[in-house]
This record gives structure tokens, sequence and C-alpha cells, in this order.
């Protein structure tokens, strides 16, 4: 097949995991014998990528516009045209391509550009997030997760104290908003990475075939590579947990850190790497010498440093859709720490065996089970083939090959 893939998360020097799925995906497609390439942003030249942006096809760069702020900010409002432009803003220029191709493949944040897209286009969409209706992509505010279906409260996520005017517009934004969405959804073939953004996404379109579901994925083989390179390493003394994810409140590092650091058994030493608003703070805070924080490091470097810990954290608050960091502790063989919310209680299936993803209800509980768990415990191989690319890929050539309109399940 010819394979268009798209997204604005590509190419930047630092991607983050919506934009390295993508181009895993595209090598997983170029490995399985089609045509694939990329639509990507008009901000830097592919290289950027370093060897990540390598994927076996051509690069076009030529999406632009989704920065645009319609002065949202200073209004204090989410304005009812700004959506609505960008995405057919966005579908003019996929157009302007996808007719050389058998089937185009969106990664993105603008879910209801397939609204303007033809009705014969084979066209698909993974969903990531929950930007489907959450114009914050996360469905998190105020240090907890929002679960309100009612668009006038979105009002406070533009500004914390909106007045009658205020509510009224942002709440017309929204509502227009999810009704595109919905109408994409049904329009053209959508993929969800959990059955939780589905299920999510139902809450306020209602019940309907909105999509079906293909669990993200991860470089299954460069992992067991590591995993067996940090096997051949020296056994290091003490307890060694490692968390990577950005400095900020929906991933619960600081969370985290104020239930442990008080409990903190002398012989455990974690390593966090990522950066963020909050590292500053975190860092003169709980930084110490069993307490280490890197600060941002490259993708070889965070993956060794993960291989060769005892342990992975996950300590996300908010929903994480199917987060990358724990299928990777769960492939590199570790026992891999989370809260029960979003997608994550899904990804169990992915453990090589039971007790490996330990899930808890609350912080508190996690750090209980982490301080008192053994840490010369280890795991084995997953079945062959679980969370792989590949088998992503064959999962999704089959949804390319369905009718330009389909009825999923």
């Amino acid at each position: 097949m010819r394979i268009l893939i798209v997204s604005e998360d590509i190419p930047f020097p630092n991607m983050g995991g919506l934009a390295k799925h993508a181009l895993n995906l595209a090598r997983a497609l170029v490995r399985a014998g089609h045509q694939v390439d990329l639509l990507g942003c008009d901000e830097h030249p592919i290289e950027v990528c370093g060897e990540e942006g390598k994927f076996g096809g051509r690069f076009f760069g030529e999406l632009n516009g989704q920065h645009a702020g319609w002065k949202e900010i200073s209004f204090g409002v989410f304005m009812p045209p700004k959506r609505p432009s960008i995405a057919r803003h966005f579908a003019r220029i996929i157009m302007r391509r996808a007719r050389d191709y058998d089937v185009v493949h969106y990664h993105g944040h603008i879910p209801n550009v397939a609204r303007y897209l033809p009705p014969d286009l084979n066209f698909v969409q993974t969903r990531h997030d929950q930007g489907g209706d959450c114009f914050r992509h996360t469905r998190f505010r105020d240090g907890a997760i929002c679960d309100t279906t009612d668009p006038t409260e979105c009002a406070r996520c533009i500004t914390p104290h909106p007045n009658v005017l205020q509510r009224a517009i942002s709440k017309a934004a929204v509502v227009r908003f999810r009704r595109e969405v919905a109408e994409s959804f049904q329009a053209h073939k959508t993929v969800f990475v959990s059955d939780m953004l589905a299920r999510n996404f139902a809450r306020v379109a209602g019940p309907g075939p909105w999509g079906t579901t293909v669990h993200n994925f991860v470089n299954r083989s460069a992992l067991e590579d590591i995993r067996r390179a940090a096997a051949l390493l020296p056994a290091r003394e003490g307890f060694h947990v490692f968390i990577a994810g950005k400095l900020y409140p929906a991933k619960g590092i600081e969370q985290f850190l104020r239930a442990l650091a008080p409990r903190l058994p002398e012989q455990m030493h974690v390593t966090i790497a990522g950066d963020g608003p909050d590292e500053q703070r975190l860092r003169a805070e709980f930084g110490n010498g069993r307490i280490e924080f890197l600060g941002w490091c490259d993708a070889d470097k965070t993956l060794s440093l993960a291989a060769s810990a005892n342990a992975v954290v996950v300590p996300s608050v908010w929903e994480e859709p199917c987060a990358t960091t724990v299928l990777e502790g769960l492939f590199l063989g570790k026992p891999t720490f989370a809260l029960r919310r979003g997608g994550t209680p899904e990804l169990s299936i992915y453990a090589a065996d039971p007790g490996q993803l330990r899930l808890h209800d609350n912080m508190q509980a996690l750090v209980t089970d982490l301080i008192t768990f053994d840490p010369a415990t280890t795991f084995g191989y997953a079945a062959e083939g679980l969370g792989c690319a590949d088998r992503a890929a064959q999962q999704l050539l089959e949804i390319y090959r369905l009718p330009a309109r389909p009825s999923f399940r």
C-alpha cells in the first residue's frame, strides 16, 4: 500500500511519545513492504530528529497554523471559530498530497480535521489523548482528574474566574468542537490507543461506534537488546528506582516524592530523568544523594537508566491514555509501579508474569508496596510479538483495508 502518515508533532529535536509512535509505525510498515511517506510540520527539517527521523520514506514539511492563538488568553475565552478554522486549514494541506496514497493516517491534536475531508478519502486518525472533548487534551485541572461533561465548566480552563459572557462564548466553542469531532469519527475511521479514551469520549458524545482500539506499542526488539546489555553489567548495591517524566503536576512526581521522602529507605536511590516547570523547585526541595534529578535525557540514556534500575515508577495522577513508559518498564523486565487509572490497567496484558505491573489506588499504597518490594525480583519475557510495532502495523493494515466509512464493532 501507499501510506501517508501525518503529524504536526514531527519533526522536533525533542519528540514526545506521539511522534515516536508515528515514526515507529512508519518503520514497521516499511518493514512489511509498504511505501510510507510522512507529512509533518514545516518548522524544522527532518534531520533534527537524528536517527529517530529515519523511517525509510520521503518527508514533506508542510503543516503549519496549529499554534494560532486567536487572542484566547487575552480575552479569557475559547473562540468558537478557532478550532474549526485550524482543522479546515490542515484538511487543505492534507488534500494536496492525499490522492497520491491508498490511505492517510493522522496522528495529531486536531481531531475534527476529518470533518473537512472528502467522505470518500481513506482516512484514519489515531487518538493519543483526550483532546477529542478537552481543549487541554488531558482532562486534568486543579491537580485532579476532570470528569465533568458540562461545557460551561470548560471556561475555567482559559480563565480562573470567567464572567457570564466568557462562559457563554467558551461553552459555544466547546459545543461546536465536540459536535465536529463526533462528525469526524462518524465520517472516517478512528483508532484509540486505549479503551479508556473511547469510553471517556462516549461520556460527552453518547454511545456509538466511535472507533476501535489498537494499543500503544514500542520498539520491543530494541528494548530487549538494551535489557540483555544491562544484564551483563555488574550488579549495583541497594534498591535503584527510576522515573522518567515531565516535571509538572499531571505526572505525579511531586506527589510521589512527598509520599516517599519521609519513608525513604536507607538503601533506596531514586533517579529522575526529565525536565519541566517544576524541576528547579523539586530539585531544591528533594535533591540529595539518594534522590537525583538528571534533567532532560535523550531516549538512549533514558532507556539505559531504566534497564539498570531495580524498579520503574510511573506515578502519573492524570489518566494516562496508554503510557509508553509503562510498556518500556514491562519489556525491560522491570517491576513497574503505577496508579490504577486511565488506560494503565489495560497494559497488564503485556506483563511477563503476574505482579510485574503493580497498580495502586493511591500514592501512599504505591509507596508502601515499593519500599517493601524485594529489589532482587526479576521477570521473564512477555509472549512473542506482544506490544511491538510490527504486530500493531498488521492490525492497522486491516483497518486501512476497510471501506472508507466503516461501522466498527
